[in-house]
């Protein structure tokens, strides 16, 4: 295969590229981290944009595969393709450069540190909650990274004990690191991480604020994360 072959049969990642190129393209997805599908006009309002412009930008993110849509009787719902999308969202997001400007009002100011504090990252937690629980379940050898991030045995032990089944085998991994954009350090993903994320909004230790995806942590999840990681104040410090 010449170079000429390799440029026209190898992947068009200038395509997927140009997909995030755009800002509110860009802001869709950081939207859509939440995991929770939204309306063209939801999306609209978001970004600041007129209706029809954001279905433009929605119909290109849908035939470039980020994005999938279904309709319920005149409503269209998009949401991101799958977890890897998910996680490329969030991983490109952690090696994009900080905007210079800080937020201009109250309002924004809060909601960045609530983001930054705890959120959902597609279906699993992220943040300086998702890094702590992480690190935490790292020192207590549930998760093990020598070669790659495993669970360890006492890994699923833990899961059994919270009452969250292991996970089936399918072609997502049952666990991975996802590089967290606000903590530059890994939080956990995959179908473990995402488990563990049902629970804590099924147990409720955790609670949505607003409609982002910022999450707060409940006075049940302070005490259970402290039971069952030493997790010990609102900053997540893990007891040594």
């Amino acid at each position: 295969m010449n170079s000429h072959d390799a440029h026209v049969e190898g992947p068009d990642l200038a395509a997927l590229a140009a997909l995030l190129a755009d800002g509110t393209r860009a802001s869709f997805c950081l939207a859509l981290l939440d995991g929770r599908a939204w309306t063209a006009i939801e999306l609209a309002r978001y970004a600041g944009v007129a209706a029809s412009t954001a279905t433009g930008h929605l119909n290109l993110l849908v035939s470039g595969g980020l994005l999938t849509q279904e309709r319920q009787g005149r409503h269209r719902y998009v949401r991101l393709a799958d977890p890897d999308t998910a996680e490329l969202i969030e991983k490109l997001a952690s090696m994009a450069p900080r905007r210079a400007d800080p937020p201009r009002s109250l309002p924004a100011a809060n909601r960045s540190r609530a983001l930054a504090r705890a959120r959902t990252c597609y279906d699993h937690l992220a943040g300086a909650l998702g890094v702590a629980i992480t690190e935490a379940m790292t020192e207590r050898g549930l998760l093990d990274w020598e070669q790659g991030l495993t669970l360890t045995s006492d890994g699923t032990t833990w899961l059994a004990e919270l009452g969250i089944a292991q996970p089936p085998a399918t072609r997502r991994p049952p666990v991975r690191s996802c590089l967290d954009w606000t903590e530059r350090r890994p939080h956990l993903a995959g179908a473990v991480g995402a488990a563990l994320c049902r629970h804590t909004f099924d147990a409720g230790w955790i609670t949505r604020i607003g409609t982002s995806r910022a999450v707060a942590l409940t006075d049940t999840g302070k005490r259970a994360l402290k039971d069952h990681l030493g997790l010990v104040d609102e900053t997540q410090t893990p007891v040594r």
